[in-house]
């Protein structure tokens, strides 16, 4: 039970920016303002749904020949079996 009352009393200072959050980066409230800063050029999305349509079409490749893969052993099997 203390240290649930620890743990409800420590996680403002993380919240409000007072202590860094080791959990990661992005919680750091000093990166929006470093990103804005930086004068990035946006990102392009049409790059990005490129790689994500990409993504999608390995995907579905990949188990369009696992499928085929498995058919192949079920097929090799049958003619074995059909041997004896």
């Amino acid at each position: 039970m203390l240290r649930v009352l620890l743990n409800l009393c420590h996680r403002p200072a993380i919240r409000f920016g007072l202590k860094r959050d080791p959990r990661g980066r992005f919680r750091d409230p000093r990166f929006a303002s470093f990103i804005a800063d930086s004068n990035r050029k946006p990102l392009d999305t049409d790059f990005h749904d490129a790689i994500l349509r990409g993504r999608k079409l390995a995907r579905n490749l990949f188990r369009i020949a696992v499928a085929g893969g498995c058919a192949w052993v079920v097929l090799e099997s049958a003619k074995a079996l059909s041997v004896f």
